[in-house]
């Protein structure tokens, strides 16, 4: 289940439309749920479930960057700049797109590119998940993705499921030795989001693995090495050149787009803001209940992934869902953005996919079910509330 070199055609028909079809339309079922409830629960509070998906927080920069380009920033009474040059390029690309070729204005294109992109993510997780373990673990793995907590950002105008998609079927084309597909696909995604990195870190990881089980065992055939080489220089363009642009275009070199996160107080300070916000939750009560919470919220994480470890996970997919875990945790971005930022780490999703996929059916429809209702509830409450930042 590791080899790296060989495409695995598994033993049943690929992962067509078909064979993942029970996993989109359990998942289509799921954010419909979500979307019906939100619909609900903002027309009781006389909020616009519209304006909540597609024209409030990030989603709003996103549509300013289709619409006018780079350049637009804020500046704040503290001091801080926020400028739009933080968030990455790919999905306002596809609204201005979509804007320009239907009648759609920019921020519902940016809804459409979602629902797609969702519904790509959705058929990327289950093609992952029934290579490595079949398609019972594959169809589960799908609705788990799909009853998180904070699945609503889903169907948002962001970017999480346009990069969660590109990122699963980088994954897959790495497990099936399609390897320019991989690196393409890595480098679209780090068009996407600064998370890139982790699919850039699975294709090099695979691709320097292979390499080296070939040396190890010259008999074995596998992919040609020059399309495996070539994946690994392709894999990294996307959020390089941005990166580089943004140097450019502000003067202040490579380094520029760090400045640029700088300003929204993002950075990377090993989870020390982080593990400082979970304690200031102890010097009171309740809030201490919530610091609790968080604790036993990063506990579970880390659980999870050391199961994926015991479990044998294939070397990409603990390279990606750990470097995508170790990001949101370790950043000092907002900490209300951090279950949205673990969303694209879906292989965490694996172990307890595999645990279902061993009930009986009807078991875990009643499981997924309760968790899909209270999911849909939790999102309107959360979107009409402080959602995502």
């Amino acid at each position: 289940m590791t080899d790296l070199e060989t495409p695995v055609a598994p033993s049943r028909a690929g992962p067509a439309w078909r064979r993942a079809a029970p996993a989109l339309l359990g998942y289509a079922a799921v954010r419909a749920l979500g979307l019906v409830t939100l619909a609900v629960w903002s027309a009781a509070r006389d909020k616009s479930p519209h304006q909540l998906l597609s024209a409030r927080w990030d989603s709003l920069w996103y549509t300013r960057v289709a619409e006018l380009g780079y350049g637009y920033e804020v500046r704040l009474p503290n001091g801080d700049v926020h400028s739009n040059l933080a968030f990455f390029p790919l999905l306002p690309w596809l609204e201005r797109a979509f804007a320009a070729v239907t009648p759609l204005s920019h921020a519902d294109a940016g809804l459409l590119v979602s629902a797609l992109a969702s519904l790509a993510a959705a058929w990327g997780i289950f093609a992952v998940a029934d290579h490595v373990y079949g398609r019972r673990a594959g169809i589960c793995a799908v609705l788990l993705w799909a009853v998180l907590p904070v699945g609503i950002v889903q169907s948002m105008a962001y970017s999480e499921s346009l990069f969660t998609a590109l990122a699963a079927w980088s994954l897959y084309a790495v497990r099936t030795g399609r390897w320019l597909t991989a690196g393409l696909l890595a480098s679209l995604a780090g068009l996407t989001r600064p998370v890139g990195a982790a699919v850039v870190a699975a294709v090099w990881v695979a691709a320097i693995s292979s390499f080296v089980r070939e040396r190890s065992v010259p008999a074995r055939t596998g992919a040609p090495s020059w399309r495996r080489a070539l994946a690994m220089l392709i894999a990294p363009l996307g959020a390089a050149g941005y990166v580089l642009w943004v140097g450019r275009h502000t003067g202040k070199g490579p380094l520029g787009y760090l400045d640029v996160q700088a300003g929204w107080r993002n950075g990377f300070d090993g989870g020390y803001a982080f593990a400082r916000f979970v304690g200031d939750k102890f010097t009171s009560f309740p809030s201490a209940l919530a610091g609790l919470a968080l604790v036993i919220g990063v506990g579970l994480l880390v659980w999870l992934y050391v199961i994926c470890v015991r479990q044998r996970q294939p070397l990409p997919l603990l390279v990606y869902a750990g470097v995508v875990t170790l990001l949101a945790l370790c950043a000092s971005s907002y900490f209300g953005s951090k279950p949205r930022l673990l969303l694209p780490a879906f292989p965490l999703l694996l172990p307890p996919a595999l645990a279902l996929a061993r009930l009986r059916t009807s078991r875990s429809a009643w499981v997924l079910g309760g968790v899909a209702v209270v999911s849909a509830v939790y999102g309107a409450f959360w979107l009409n509330g402080s959602g995502p930042p």
